[in-house]
């Protein structure tokens, strides 16, 4: 069975992606998502344990003592962290397991997983994006922030192995999907007495 390996999406908010990871989990049946922890209060149409388990701010500091995130990271005054449980059995079992988290958590992963899979997703300029953060109909204050920081994650996007344009989303989910076909191959990947009779009798 070839080995699972994490597979960390990160761009700026505005970007579009939940929508792609959701089309992503759709296409792939090897690929499972991770649902993050945070301490920020739900967005109209998210429910806990489906987009995100929602906790209050003491009980997520109860469990980074537990030791039970991958990574956390404080983002706009919020806590968000990676349940370590679930990603560790998936890859165990031979899937991938799908990550959206910042680039604070991808650097954290990186440290420690240096074969996890990091894609970072643009948009098509700052203009499109702060077009799309108006059109969720986001305070004028945290469209500002937000396009503020963004600045900041895509000077980071030279720290992961891929970036993909979100300027058509269907041709950005058959670009990772690509990437994650071409990692899912790669020999380190494999068990060589699982591959063609020929290269486990050479």
């Amino acid at each position: 069975m070839a080995k699972g390996f994490l597979v960390i999406l990160s761009a700026p908010s505005g970007t579009g992606k939940s929508t792609i990871c959701r089309k992503l989990l759709q296409r792939r049946k090897d690929l499972r998502y991770s649902i993050s922890c945070t301490t920020r209060d739900p967005r109209p149409g998210e429910r806990d344990g489906k987009h995100y388990f929602f906790v209050e701010k003491e009980e997520f500091k109860r469990r980074i003592q537990r030791n039970e995130f991958l990574e956390w990271a404080i983002v706009h005054e919020q806590y968000y962290g990676t349940p370590r449980k679930h990603v560790e059995e998936s890859t165990r079992e031979g899937f991938s397991v799908l990550l959206a988290i910042d680039i604070q958590g991808a650097a954290a992963i990186r440290r420690k997983l240096p074969d996890a899979v990091l894609v970072f997703v643009t948009p098509p300029s700052l203009e499109a994006l702060k077009e799309r953060l108006a059109a969720r109909k986001d305070a004028s204050e945290s469209v500002a922030k937000r396009l503020a920081a963004a600045r900041t994650e895509l000077a980071a996007a030279k720290n992961y192995d891929y970036v993909v344009v979100n300027d058509d989303l269907e041709h950005c989910v058959d670009q990772i999907c690509a990437i994650l076909t071409a990692e899912s191959l790669k020999t380190a990947r494999q068990d060589v007495t699982e591959l063609s009779p020929v290269l486990a009798q050479s």
